[in-house]
């Protein structure tokens, strides 16, 4: 399954990286999609809890947000 978010804040590619990891830690999670424009698509085999993936993406930078 893929869900997908918009991840605000970043500015960099060094973002994008961080947010990857930080993303791709979370238990569940197989793969892990960002651009620099925000987009981020998160790929599991079962659902993933939205406030998961919003604490790993605050864990890499708290002034980043999701949607």
């Amino acid at each position: 399954m893929i869900a997908t978010y918009t991840v605000t804040g970043m500015t960099c590619e060094h973002c994008v990286a961080a947010v990857k990891k930080e993303v791709g830690a979370v238990p569940g999670v197989t793969e892990v999609e960002l651009s620099l424009d925000g987009t981020l698509a998160v790929h599991s085999e079962s659902p993933v809890d939205f406030d998961r993936i919003v604490e790993a993406v605050i864990t890499a930078d708290p002034d980043y947000s999701v949607e």
